[in-house]
């Protein structure tokens, strides 16, 4: 049961080089994306391009992000956290990422449509809108969650203060 126990941070470390190559090879697109748009000059569609790279960019950062929690929280975990202080801070670190890909998708998606097709703008609003709800939703867990890391906190103290 010990050796199985053993393969699940190896295949943490797995996924988590798969999020890397993503990675990469988003940053290697964005790249062309980039040099592809200023190919024609300084104009509204290299701007536009330009716009493109940032997104992928952005999701570059994503999956760098969640390779590294993986890693962290996953894999090496060196310091143990009770359930609930670890849940609360894995949640948190994936919310943040979530967070900030829906803003700058929301953001790419906005400039596009503006300058591409204005139908397109109610989509991007609600990305935008989600971003918010889920930021709100986030906000939330974190209000709603904080008592009960401070009652664990505050248990494990008492426990150590019976022990002595």
């Amino acid at each position: 049961m010990k050796r199985l126990l053993l393969f699940f941070p190896t295949i943490h470390i797995l996924i988590a080089l798969l999020f890397v190559v993503a990675a990469l090879s988003l940053i290697v697109i964005a790249a062309g994306v980039g040099l592809a748009s200023l190919v024609d000059g300084f104009s509204m569609s290299a701007a536009q391009g330009v716009i493109e790279m940032i997104g992928l960019a952005a999701h570059a950062v994503v999956a760098l992000q969640i390779a590294q929690t993986i890693v962290e929280e996953e894999a090496v975990r060196r310091v143990h956290l009770s359930g609930g202080v670890r849940i609360r801070r894995y949640v948190s670190r994936f919310m943040a990422v979530i967070v900030i890909a829906l803003a700058v998708e929301g953001l790419v998606a906005t400039f596009k449509a503006l300058h591409e097709n204005m139908g397109q703008l109610p989509h991007a609003a609600s990305l935008v809108v989600a971003v918010g709800v889920t930021l709100a939703g986030w906000g939330l867990f974190s209000r709603f969650s904080q008592g009960t890391e401070e009652a664990e906190h505050e248990a494990a103290e008492q426990a150590e203060r019976d022990e002595n």
